[in-house]
């Protein structure tokens, strides 16, 4: 029986994946770093989000990015305290791009909003020991373009402050969103466009959503190999959105393809986002928490993730 064409793409990288495994076993004797995206738990505490991490093994948590205003947000002093309490580090800072805050918008108000937040979320993620901070060239939520000139106000805006980046040693990773919540860069290829119109040392990272990617890509390990050394973090939730091994996603050929690129090391990330389905899953960061279910969200999709990894390796 003749393969499917996804079939054959995936094949490719089995093969190079067991070359890599009989070659130079010990390319795989590191793990791959699990993080976890807290902001889809809503308004519980984050002393409860970091409790619930440290109970199920996650090592590391990627910050929702709510300094919002110079009044708004978490506290550093307080945050670090806690965190060093449950011995859980900062993978990056997951940055919330809204209507409100829209690099790409026709109103400058609006992106100005998105300038200032970018730099209270640089300085933040900084202090918090973060390596990255996801950047969203248009507004989540908006599936409509404003105009044809989208592209060019997102380059103009981030380029103000990209060398706030380099300042800061924070890696700005630009992450392609499915053309059901963003206007434009909806695919790898098209964040490595972006970041190419930026031209700038300060932004050359892309953060990756499997996800986003089963609706956008012809292939997401075929992506994921595009993407290379651009990628720093990638976003993980199964095809319905929710606990990995609850949906139809093919997980190993995603590990795989991490370990063929060399992913397993210090500064690059997989980080859990199971947001559930919709056009929009901004308001899940309003939800009221449901402790009981986050327990088995957590502890399903790192278990699940952990033994499809052995048994790749192993």
């Amino acid at each position: 029986m003749h393969k499917q064409n996804f079939e054959k793409k995936s094949e490719k990288i089995r093969d190079a994946f067991q070359r890599l495994k009989l070659e130079h076993p010990e390319k795989l004797s590191r793990r791959l770093n699990f993080s976890w995206s807290n902001w889809g738990f809503g308004i519980e505490s984050i002393a409860d989000s970091l409790s619930r991490l440290r109970k199920f093994g996650v090592d590391y948590i990627e910050l929702h990015g709510n300094n919002y205003g110079p009044d708004l947000g978490y506290r550093p002093k307080e945050l670090s305290k806690m965190l060093d309490e449950y011995g859980i580090k900062v993978s990056g800072v997951c940055g919330m791009f809204s209507s409100d805050n829209d690099l790409s918008s026709n109103r400058p108000i609006q992106r100005q909003c998105a300038i200032d937040y970018l730099k209270r979320e640089i300085e933040f993620t900084s202090e918090m020991g973060g390596q990255y901070l996801l950047v969203v060239p248009g507004a989540v939520g908006r599936s409509k373009s404003y105009d044809s000139s989208e592209l060019e106000r997102s380059v103009e805006s981030i380029r103000i402050i990209a060398d706030l980046f380099i300042e800061y040693d924070i890696k700005a990773a630009i992450e392609p969103i499915r053309s059901a919540e963003v206007s434009f860069v909806h695919t790898i290829s098209d964040a490595k466009k972006y970041i190419h119109a930026v031209n700038h040392k300060g932004i050359q990272h892309i953060n990756g959503d499997i996800y986003h990617m089963q609706s956008e890509e012809a292939h997401v390990g075929e992506a994921l190999m595009d993407a290379g050394k651009m990628l720093i973090n990638l976003h993980l939730a199964d095809s319905n959105r929710c606990a990995l091994g609850e949906g139809s996603m093919d997980l190993d050929i995603i590990i795989m393809s991490l370990y063929l690129l060399g992913y397993n090391q210090d500064g690059r990330y997989v980080t859990a986002e199971p947001l559930g389905p919709g056009g929009d899953p901004y308001p899940a960061m309003y939800g009221n928490p449901d402790k009981c279910n986050l327990d088995l969200l957590v502890q399903g999709t790192i278990t699940y993730f952990r033994e499809r990894e052995e048994i790749l390796i192993s």
